[in-house]
This record gives structure tokens, sequence and C-alpha cells, in this order.
């Protein structure tokens, strides 16, 4: 009589987790590996996450200028006199203006009506005179092109500065002809150079690009081209796909972020005051919700056209219009400053300057980094609402 053959013993619930869990982690690790190398083999995702960025940053840090350099203004010397001519002289020495010189104001007028100039000096003809009875009594005529207020200012405020400057030379003891007496003084940009100011701004630009457009582009074509459609034929649930697709754009965000900042510093000479421990937390809690941002958009439109139009006019044109890089958000509508509020780029624009130009102000950053969290869960969960698990 033989033994009866004895059944191996059941696996127990924690056995059976383990290997459940071992499955899971051994699946998204693949996925990882899969978006890593699609992304290397991808052309598109290389040409915005590095090229693109580089082109941005020429552009702003070279070809955009809001320094008020060279300005091209007429001064019209109406009677030749010494102090008429000393005066004339002060302006064309001005590192500010590029003068043009004329003997009557109607000579200049066509030139301001063109565009050719932004602003016309008048000395007029009893200028000399005035000068050598009382200074203080003597005046010029400051005419502007109002068609741009901008520059219009900087031609008033900076022919004032040049016109002090020379009565402080001829008054005794050097003080100008005024009451009170400025000295300002500018704190973390003493030189007022819009390049501090652009590059932190187009570094902000550019991570929307990267972390919204990007990610549209690239999840909407699998979409189209059908791989999508296996992906969901897997095992793999809608929580480790959406984080699947975005671990490694997270990862290129990163390293496109830390191409800006060097050719930022290095390239654009912009100081980085602040730790690059501050500068990883900011660019890492911003990525949350541009990368949430892109993922629902491909999610719900599934086309590569329609979810670039859709970046461009939820992520691009609100962080270049409404976060306070070009314009300024107290000077806005109210309605519009209410919309800036949900607008992610608002709070990394003044974060990244803050870091660069200022240094580390913990409490500010913790501020910003809480709110563009907050975004970024509410566009995950609306992304994972979204992607459904079925074909319909």
């Amino acid at each position: 009589m033989t033994d009866a053959a004895v059944p191996p013993p059941a696996a127990t619930t924690a056995e059976m987790d383990n290997v459940a869990e071992s499955g899971r982690l051994r699946r998204f690790m693949a996925l990882l590996v899969k978006e890593a190398v699609q992304i290397v083999r991808d052309p598109s995702s290389i040409l915005i996450a590095f090229v693109l960025p580089l082109i941005l940053l020429f552009l702003f840090g070279y070809g955009v200028s809001l320094d008020a350099n060279a300005v091209k203004i007429g001064v019209a010397v109406e009677a030749s006199s010494e102090p008429a001519e000393s005066l004339s002289a002060a302006f064309r020495a001005s590192r500010f203006f590029d003068v043009t010189l004329a003997r009557d104001r109607r000579a200049l007028e066509p030139l301001m009506v063109a565009g050719k100039i932004h602003g016309i000096v008048v000395i007029p003809a009893e200028f000399s005179e005035n000068a050598a009875k009382e200074l203080r009594s003597a005046r010029i005529q400051v005419l502007t092109d109002g068609s741009d207020p901008n520059t219009a200012k900087f031609v008033e405020n900076y022919a004032q500065g040049v016109w002090s400057n020379w009565a402080a030379q001829r008054l005794p003891g050097g003080r100008a002809p005024q009451a009170v007496s400025l000295e300002p003084r500018f704190w973390f940009n003493p030189e007022l150079r819009s390049r501090y100011f652009l590059v932190p701004g187009c570094i902000a630009i550019v991570m929307t690009l990267v972390g919204t457009l990007l990610t549209a582009l690239v999840v909407a074509r699998e979409w189209e081209r059908g791989t999508m459609e296996a992906m969901m034929a897997t095992p793999i649930s809608t929580m480790e796909l959406l984080l699947g697709k975005l671990i490694p754009y997270f990862v290129l965000g990163l390293a496109a972020m830390a191409l800006c900042t060097a050719l930022g510093v290095f390239l654009f000479e912009v100081p980085l005051r602040g730790s690059f421990l501050a500068l990883l937390m900011i660019s890492s809690a911003f990525l949350l919700p541009a990368l949430g941002q892109g993922l629902l958009i491909s999610a719900a439109t599934k086309n590569q056209f329609v979810a670039s139009q859709a970046a461009l006019m939820s992520g691009f044109l609100p962080a270049f219009l409404l976060s306070g890089f070009i314009f300024e958000i107290p000077s806005m509508p109210k309605v519009i400053q209410i919309v800036t509020y949900i607008v992610p780029a608002r709070y990394l624009i003044p974060s990244l300057q803050t870091v660069f130009l200022a240094g580390d102000i913990w409490p500010f950053f913790f501020h910003n980094i809480a709110i563009m969290l907050g975004i970024g869960a509410v566009f995950l969960v609306l992304a994972s609402r979204t992607t459904r698990k079925s074909l319909e």
C-alpha cells in the first residue's frame, strides 16, 4: 500500500500580497523604462525639451531688452550761446540718448511723427539770458511721443536727470536747483538690468512648454497611434499609467531647468543668490501642475493638433500674459486679477526672481510651493478621472 501524495502547502495571504506587490513594481518599472526609451527615440521630445529653451533664452536674453539705452531724441538749440551749447553737449554725452541736433524744433517734428526719434528737447532762444540772471529761471521744453508711454516716460525722466546734473555743475557748491535732493537706491538689481528680470521669467515659460506642451503632444500621439489602447489592455492601473507618464517627463523638465539655469548664470551673468535646494523645490512644485495639465489635455483630446492648441491656449499664453512676467498683475482689471490666481506661473516667476536676485526667503517659497502643489493635485485628479481603461 503506497502513501498518498501530499499536496503542497497553500500560499499564505502575506506571500500572495508580496507576489502581487512585486508584480506591480516590475510592471511599473517596465513602464518607466518604456517611457524613457520613447523620450530618447523621439526627436520632438529632445527638440522641445532642449532646443526650444535655447532659442527662447537667446531671444529673451539678447533680443528683448527693457533697458532704455541710446533712446533717439532731437535737441533743438534755437540760439547759440555758451550755456545752450553746454547743455546740448550734456545731452549728447549721456549714454541714455542718441541725439539729433537742429536749430529749429520744426525741423525735428517730422522725425518724431515718423517714429525716427522719441522726443524733442527744445533749448529756447532766451535760455542764455535767463541762465545768466538766475539758473532757476532757465527753462527747457521736453516733447515726447505719447504713442509709446513707457519710452515717453523714460525720455522725460532722463531729460530731467541730464538737466539737473548740468545745473548742479554750474551752481556754486554744486547743488542742483531743486528743493529736495533725491538719492535713489535700488535693491537686488542696482544697475536696473532688464535681463535680470527677463531670464528668470523666460525659464518659467520654458518649464511651462516642457511640462504642458510636451506631455500633451506625446501622450496624444500615443492615442492616435493606438499604443495607448494596447497599454489599456494590460493589467496596469490608471494611476500607474499616469505616474509612468509623469515621472520621466518630470526628470526631463528638471534637466531643462538645469540647462536654463546654467545658461542664465554663466552666459547671461544673472546672479544666483539663493540655494540650489530652493531652486529644486520650486521647480519640482511647478512641474506637478504643468505635467498634470498636459496629461489632462491629452486624455481629454486624444489628438495632437487639438492637444497642441489647448496646451498653448491654457498653458503658454496664461503663463506669458497673466503671470506678471510682462504685465504687472495689479495694473490688470479686477476680473483678470482673479483669473491669475489659478495660473501656476504666477507663483513660479516671483519665486524664481527671488531665488536668483534676493536669495532664500523660505516663508515666501513655502506659500507659493503649497499653492502650486494644490493646483497640481487638482489637475492629476481630473486627469485620472478623464483617463478611463475603456475604448469607448
